[in-house]
């Protein structure tokens, strides 16, 4: 069996990269932008480091930023009426994981507008025609949604989160300006820093892992073990780091999927509007002691690439090393161990709704719904 793996047509990086947009559109030909970005990026100045870009080149563009941290099936539905009534023929998505995630759904649906449900998208849908044509911004160093094939939509009315995961999605161009993610609080990137450490841990580790993710999934564990606690300090070298670090993992968990810290996260995320990095965060040590005894050496990588002198250690004491420096990284960058929202009279759907998550199966030891149950209720 042939092993698949996508990724963008072209990527730049490095601070100022921005700054190749207006030669990227203007070799296409393209007349407006649609941006789909969120509203604290454009009040806060952020998304304005693109459009003055445009601005001086004189391109034609309109900002949507009607879009949620966890971003909406009505953010969706919205964003395609805005865009139809835009005039625009291509797409800037400017932000974290929910402006990009929101930009995926909006172009896929313009272009295969039967899948004009948004539900119809969830899982590996049968689109046939590519989501317009993107340039994705990323301004925090976590999701990778610019480098992905996965978007994850929030659907309020079921109180779940659902996963789509399409080839025709992924941005045509990638542009990772570590300028773009020096405006972050330190709660923000401490949280999308160990959302991005958990793409990285556990592609690693799923069950279609291979050896060309793994290369770049393990140099992703050794860029952010070494760069988040100085990007959290807003230290440029831990910026860019970091940059690159979720880069490099995001194309690397594209292709093999990920597991249930994943799916866990993305139940806490709906039912409780918990930010997605530091629910993957809470639960990531908890799921790594889960799944250790399926694990192999792997786990003796993760632990050098954290920093860790394995000399001498036996197979127990490099899983307990790996999971304790992962525990302590998140620890360091101010990220809370329990969520007190949790109800016990609430774990029965969120074990549910976990079991039945798109990355549940990618997970390489198998979770019944009570060990759901017993992982969440860690948390308590």
């Amino acid at each position: 069996m042939a092993n698949r793996f996508v990724s963008n047509a072209i990527s730049y990086h490095g601070k100022g990269a921005i700054q190749e947009i207006p030669g990227l559109v203007a070799a296409k030909g393209f007349k407006k932008a649609f941006i789909a970005t969120d509203p604290d990026l454009v009040k806060y100045g952020v998304t304005k480091k693109v459009t003055d870009i445009l601005d001086a080149n004189d391109m034609a563009y309109e900002i949507y930023s009607d879009i949620k941290p966890n971003p909406t099936i009505e953010n969706v539905q919205s964003g395609v009426a805005a865009y139809k009534a835009s005039g625009a023929d291509y797409m800037i998505a400017v932000g974290g994981g929910s402006s990009m995630d929101t930009g995926k759904a909006i172009g896929i649906i313009i272009n295969n507008p039967e899948f004009a449900d948004v539900r119809s998208l969830e899982g590996v849908a049968p689109t046939k025609n590519r989501t317009v044509y993107t340039i994705a911004v990323p301004t925090t160093a976590g999701t990778a949604a610019e480098a992905t094939i996965n978007y994850v939509i929030t659907d309020l009315e079921r109180k779940r989160k659902f996963v789509c995961v399409d080839v025709n999605d992924i941005p045509d161009i990638a542009i990772v300006d570590p300028d773009m993610m020096a405006s972050m609080p330190k709660g923000l990137t401490a949280a999308t820093g160990m959302d991005a450490l958990t793409h990285a841990i556990e592609g690693y580790t799923t069950k279609a892992a291979w050896a060309l993710p793994d290369c770049l999934n393990l140099e992703a564990i050794r860029l952010i073990g070494k760069s988040l606690r100085g990007a959290v300090a807003n230290d440029p070298d831990g910026r860019e780091g970091m940059a690159l670090g979720q880069f490099v993992t995001g194309m690397a968990f594209s292709n093999v999927g990920l597991g249930i810290a994943h799916s866990i996260a993305h139940t806490l995320g709906a039912v409780y509007d918990t930010p997605h990095g530091v629910a993957c965060a809470m639960m990531l040590p908890i799921v790594m002691e889960f799944n250790a005894d399926v694990t192999g050496e792997k786990y003796k990588d993760i632990a050098e690439a954290m920093g860790v002198d394995t000399t001498g250690m036996d197979q127990a004491a490099y899983r307990k090393a790996a999971v304790d420096a992962v525990r302590q990284l998140s620890i360091d960058v101010g990220i809370p161990t329990k969520l007190p929202a949790i109800k016990e009279e609430d774990l029965e759907f969120l074990a549910q709704s976990a079991y039945a998550d798109a990355c549940a199966p990618g997970n390489p030891k198998a979770a019944s719904i009570e060990d759901m149950k017993a992982l969440i209720r860690q948390l308590m």
